[in-house]
This record gives structure tokens, C-alpha cells and sequence, in this order.
């Protein structure tokens, strides 16, 4: 069967600054906790060691034109531009960021650009984070910032790359700096996360900028075990906490009223100003990134909670294994391509059908070296594993859904946070000592399907 995608699709993938460019001025989270607990990163592999796109941003938008790509979206590094988060604005940055947006546009590569993505000035951490109205301040002056340097170049901006991630794993699941556990103070993060995107909305409005602005989500559908009452609550209040805490504010302009209800009536709500509510309908978007890699199952708990455990979203709902369900192994993920649908329709159907695109979609898979034939990386499991999520995508555009490209994680093989480069995830294979890059099989297929804009499966 054919699969025949709309005209003018985006096809390309998604980076970071941090996965990609190495070493900078300014110190970020990363750096600082890498340089105190280098066993908390797998084979003590630290920020500084990525695929040098700093150096090599040349030949790999050359690699990203070779691929088709007719869209690209990684970051700016708030710590390489602005070091101390608030002051000077340093020039090689500028410089860099100007060279790279201006070769890609030069290749026919429309240049999709976050503002966020993890990587906070550790001069920004030192006075709280997220959990600073200030630095919420501070956020909105880079983004400011970046508008005025690269605006008239930059037609798709992004305020944050998956911000429930640093919620999660710096205040409750411990698997990113500070490593705190504390929801309230979690809640926190997410509310003033929530403000600064609003305020950089805001300014982007004010601005009269030529291009459009949006977020980008990681959405975990969430699945109950059953059709019971007490399974279908438990994967409400998941949902809740895990999705619609965010995708509720930027598509609505508001939260979830039960969200509230149920955070006030275990005193976790953040503290509010009168204003804020104001801010925050200020800061629907024009485009909705879509991060997707797995389905969240629940079912309702089995034992009671135990009242002087730290209040946990856990305390709502027990994680459910499927029977039969399909795994990636190397990243301990289910695979299951239906959920990538599933959002769209629920995105039409509930949220007012808006433009939206899949931002990343990927497959880690660990010594990849093994799947070496005639020199290249024959990775037939991530062929199938696109064609089968964009099967399902193709699906969603066929019943209306207003899904405008599918961005693949990622062009190269990166730096990946804690897992550094345990599990490999790109179109094309880095080797680390001497930083040669060779296509692999995927990106062959992703070229020929993005030049077709279309591919056949049986």
C-alpha cells in the first residue's frame, strides 16, 4: 500500500544544543552536576563529548540537505548566548547561531528553533530555577532576545522542549539536577515553566514577528488497565498530571479544573498572583510540537498509600504492564504505534483540531555496530518502526487531523542526558574517537520517503 502524505509535509528531524554542539561558555546544570557525579551518567560520558555540531555544522546541514530534510528543528543554548543568564549577550554565539539559520535556509532547510531544551544556566539554578519568579523574568529577556537577533530569519519558534521532563526528573523521580523530591515544589517548576512561556508568547505577539510560535509536548497517552471506575480514574488523574498540565494552558489558555481541585485539596497548588491567570490566556499557541515514544498504562492502585511517603502522582495510580505488549528493550519503552493516532484524534476532537506537528519520534537501540553490513548500519528495525508510527499518522491526516510533518529523534547519533551514549538514535552513525559520520540504512529510507513524499508498505 502507498502512503501518500500532503503537499508541502515537513519532513526532517529534531536536536539540541546541548546533545549536539559541546563545550560552551556559560556552565549549565549538566555541566556542573557531571563535574560532581560523573557515575550518575552511563560510562561516566559528560555534555562536553557530543557530535561537535560547534565544529561541524557545516558539513552536517550538508548531511541533513543529503537526507532530504526540508526542516530541521534544534536549540539555542540560553547558556552559550547569554553565560550568566541576565547580562551580556556574547558575540561568537550570536555569530554561530546567525551561521547556522542563514546555511540552513540556504539549503532549502527551514530552521525550527527552541528556546529551551533542558540546559539551564547554572548561574539561573544558583538562585532557584523554575522555582524563581525572577529567572521566569530572565527567560523572557533571552527570548526577547533571541526574537530581535534571529526573527526575521526564524519563521517557528518554540518556547520549551518537553518541560513535564525537568519537572519529573529534577523535583520527584531524582534522574536529573537538583534531584529534589518534592511535588509541591515540582508544581512549582511547572507553574512558573507554564509563566514563562506565556511572557515569551506575549513578546512574541507584541513584536509583530513574521513567523509563529508554539511549545513542544512529550504526550504519553495514558491507558486504563480496564474499563472499571476505579482504572479509568486512575489513567484520568495520569493524564492530568502528566499531559494536560501543560497541553491544557498553551491550547486553552487555562488548567484542568479538576487538576486544580485535586492538587488544592492535598495543599500542593503553587502560589498564584492575581494576574497570572491573565498571563497565561496570553499564551496559546500557533503550533503544538508533538513528542511521541510511548504509551503510559495505569490501573488504580492495589495497596493504600502510606501516609508519611512523599505525596507522589503514584499516590492516584499503579503503573500496568500489558500482558503481550511490545518492547524496545535497550530503553525498556513499549512500542506501540497506535498511540501516535490516538493523540491526534484526541487533539481534533477536544482540542479544536490545531496545527500540530509529530517534533520527535525515535529508537534507541544499544550497540548498534553488531547490525554492520558492507560498512553501513543496516537498521531495518527503525524503518519499520517509522513506517509503522507513520502509517498510523497517515491514518490520523486521512480523518481530518491537522498534523502538518513528522520530525524523527534524531539526524546524528547524540549525547543523550544520563544514558550519554548507551543507546543510539540517529539517521546517521557517529563514531566518537574519530567523529566520521556514515548514513545508515534509516536515513537512506527517510531520504527516499521525504523526496517522494510518500512511501510503500505491504
Amino acid at each position: 500500500m502507498k502512503y501518500a502524505f500532503p503537499d508541502n509535509f515537513w519532513w526532517g528531524s529534531a536536536s539540541s544544543a546541548l546533545q549536539t554542539e559541546g563545550a560552551r561558555e556559560g556552565e549549565t546544570t549538566w555541566d556542573y552536576w557531571f563535574a560532581r557525579e560523573p557515575n550518575r551518567f552511563h560510562n561516566g560520558v559528560g555534555p562536553q563529548q557530543t557530535s561537535t555540531f560547534y565544529q561541524q555544522w557545516k558539513t552536517d546541514i550538508q548531511l541533513l540537505k543529503q537526507l532530504n530534510h526540508n526542516s530541521f528543528r534544534t536549540s539555542i543554548s540560553w547558556a552559550r548566548l547569554i553565560p550568566d543568564g541576565i547580562g551580556e549577550v556574547n558575540p561568537e554565539a550570536v555569530d554561530f547561531y546567525n551561521q547556522v539559520i542563514d546555511e540552513l535556509n540556504e539549503q532549502g532547510i527551514t530552521p525550527f528553533i527552541t528556546l529551551f531544551h533542558f540546559d539551564m544556566p547554572m548561574a539561573m539554578q544558583e538562585i532557584g530555577g523554575w522555582e524563581n519568579r525572577d529567572v521566569v523574568d530572565a527567560y523572557a529577556r533571552y527570548a526577547q532576545i533571541c526574537f530581535d537577533l534571529f526573527g526575521d530569519r526564524v519563521l517557528h519558534w518554540f518556547t520549551f522542549n518537553e518541560p513535564i521532563v525537568p519537572v519529573e526528573g529534577g523535583y520527584l523521580y531524582d534522574f536529573h539536577y537538583p534531584n529534589v523530591v518534592d511535588f509541591r515544589r515540582a508544581a512549582t517548576v511547572a507553574y512558573h515553566t507554564v509563566l514563562a512561556h506565556a511572557k515569551a508568547v506575549q513578546a512574541y505577539r507584541a513584536g509583530h514577528y513574521a513567523g509563529e510560535i508554539g511549545i513542544v509536548l512529550n504526550l504519553t497517552p495514558s491507558y486504563p488497565r480496564s474499563q472499571n471506575p476505579a482504572d479509568v480514574k486512575a489513567a484520568h488523574v495520569a493524564d492530568l498530571m502528566f499531559n494536560r498540565s501543560f497541553l491544557d494552558p498553551v491550547l486553552r489558555g487555562e488548567y484542568p479544573a479538576d487538576l486544580v481541585a485535586l492538587l488544592k485539596s492535598y495543599d500542593q497548588l503553587p502560589a498564584c498572583k492575581p494576574d497570572d491567570g491573565f498571563l497565561i490566556a496570553e499564551g496559546k499557541i500557533d503550533l503544538l510540537g508533538i513528542n511521541y515514544y510511548q504509551p503510559r498504562r495505569v490501573k488504580c492502585r492495589d495497596s493504600a498509600v502510606n501516609p508519611q511517603a512523599p505525596f507522589m502522582p503514584e499516590w492516584f495510580f499503579d503503573s500496568y504492564e500489558m500482558p503481550g505488549r511490545k518492547m524496545n528493550p535497550y530503553r525498556g519503552w513499549e512500542i506501540y504505534e497506535p498511540g501516535i493516532y490516538d493523540i491526534l484524534v484526541n487533539l481534533r476532537d477536544n482540542y479544536g483540531n490545531p496545527r500540530c506537528f509529530i517534533s520527535e519520534n525515535g529508537m534507541g537501540v544499544e550497540n548498534e555496530q553488531r547490525f554492520i553490513e558492507n560498512g553501513q548500519i543496516n537498521d531495518q528495525y527503525r524503518i519499520e518502526f517509522i513506517s509503522e508510527h507513520l502509517a498510523w499518522l497517515h491514518k490520523g491526516i486521512s480523518e481530518g487531523c491537522n498534523c502538518l510533518g513528522y520530525h524523527m529523534w534524531t539526524f546524528i547519533d547524540n549525547w543523550s542526558w544520563c544514558n550519554a551514549y548507551k543507546n543510539r538514535y540517529g539517521f546517521i552513525q557517529l563514531d566518537l574517537k574519530t567523529q566520521q559520520r556514515t548514513i545508515k540504512k534509516s536515513g537512506e529510507w527517510f531520504a527516499a520517503t521525504a523526496l517522494n513524499n510518500s512511501f510503500d508498505r505491504e
